[in-house]
C-alpha cells in the first residue's frame, strides 16, 4: 500500500496549523521581487567597478598591473573569437565533471546512509581523497590520460565529489524515523520509502551541496588547464601571465567567473523547481494558527 499523503501531510503540519493556499504571484509582483533581489548585489558590483575605473583611470597602479575597464572590454572585443572558443572548452569540461561528480557523489552517499559497512569501508577513503591537495595530483593524471578533456574532467570530479557526498549522506539521514516506520508498517518498501520520503526529504541539503560543487568544478577544470593543456581559460591565463597581458587576464578572469554565476544560478533554477514547498524557498508564511 502506498503511504498516503495526507497522512504524511498532517504528520509534517504541526497541530492546530492550517494550510493556507497561496494565489499565483501576479507579473508585477515578480517584478517587485526580481529588484529587491537584485539591486543590493547590482550596488555593491557597481561600487567595485566605480573603485576599479578610478583606481586604474588614475593610474594609481601601473596598467600593466591593473588595467582600466576599457581596456579589459577593448580585449574581450578584440579577441573574442579566441576567447569565446576556450569558454566553451571550460564549460564542457566543467559540466562534464560536475554531472559526473553529483552522480557519482549521490551513489555514494545513498551506500554510506543505508550501511554501516560500507560507510566504514568509503568515509575514510573519501575523506583522504579530499585532504590531497588536487594541484599535486594534476600532473599525474596528465600523465596517465595525456593533455586532452579527460585529466581536467577527471579533476573537476575529485573536487567537486565531496560536497555532493556530504550533503548527500546529511540529508539521506535526516528523514524523521518515526515516518519511515510509518511507511513500512503502511506496507511501503525500501524503494518506495526511498522515493517518496528519504530522497525528497534530502533533497535540500543535496541542492546546497550541488551549488558549491559546481562552483567547485569550475575550480578544478582550470586548476588541469593549468599544469597540461593548449585550450581552455586556464591556458589562456597562462598565455596572458606569461606575455603582462594583464587586459587578457582580466577578460579570462571574468569569463571564469561568469561561468560559475551561470551554473550556479542553473541549479538555483533547478532546486526552485523540484523543491517549491521547502521553507527555503517561501517568500511568505504558509502556517496560521485557527
Amino acid at each position: 500500500m502506498v503511504v498516503s499523503e495526507q497522512i504524511v501531510d498532517r504528520q509534517l503540519t504541526p497541530r492546530g496549523a492550517r494550510q493556507v493556499p497561496s494565489a499565483p504571484p501576479r507579473p508585477g509582483t515578480r517584478l517587485v521581487r526580481l529588484v529587491e533581489a537584485l539591486w543590493r548585489p547590482a550596488l555593491l558590483l557597481g561600487a567595485v567597478f566605480a573603485a576599479w575605473w578610478f583606481v586604474a583611470e588614475r593610474e594609481y597602479v601601473a596598467n600593466y598591473l591593473v588595467p582600466t575597464p576599457a581596456q579589459v572590454a577593448a580585449k574581450m572585443t578584440d579577441e573574442w573569437s579566441f576567447l569565446l572558443r576556450n569558454t566553451f572548452v571550460t564549460l564542457y569540461e566543467t559540466v562534464i565533471g560536475f554531472v559526473l561528480a553529483a552522480l557519482l557523489g549521490l551513489g555514494t552517499a545513498i551506500l554510506i546512509a543505508y550501511s554501516r559497512t560500507m560507510e566504514k569501508a568509503i568515509y575514510p577513503i573519501v575523506l583522504f581523497a579530499q585532504v590531497i591537495p588536487k594541484i599535486a595530483i594534476a600532473p599525474l593524471l596528465v600523465v596517465w590520460f595525456g593533455v586532452g578533456f579527460t585529466p581536467k574532467i577527471v579533476l573537476a570530479v575529485l573536487i567537486a565529489f565531496f560536497p555532493v557526498v556530504i550533503s548527500g549522506v546529511a540529508g539521506l539521514r535526516s528523514t524523521d524515523p518515526e515516518l519511515i516506520e510509518l511507511s513500512a508498517t503502511m506496507g511501503a518498501g525500501p524503494w518506495r520509502t526511498f522515493r517518496k520520503i528519504r530522497f525528497p526529504n534530502a533533497l535540500p541539503h543535496l541542492m546546497s551541496g550541488l551549488k558549491v560543487a559546481v562552483t567547485l568544478a569550475v575550480v578544478g577544470a582550470v586548476v588541469g588547464e593549468f599544469v597540461g593543456a593548449d585550450k581552455g581559460l586556464g591556458y589562456v591565463l597562462l598565455v596572458a601571465n606569461g606575455n603582462l597581458d594583464a587586459a587578457l587576464l582580466f577578460a579570462d578572469l571574468i569569463l571564469m567567473s561568469l561561468i560559475g554565476i551561470v551554473l550556479f544560478m542553473l541549479v538555483e533554477v533547478a532546486e526552485a523547481l523540484l523543491i517549491p514547498w521547502h521553507a527555503s524557498r517561501r517568500s511568505g508564511v504558509p502556517l496560521t494558527t485557527s
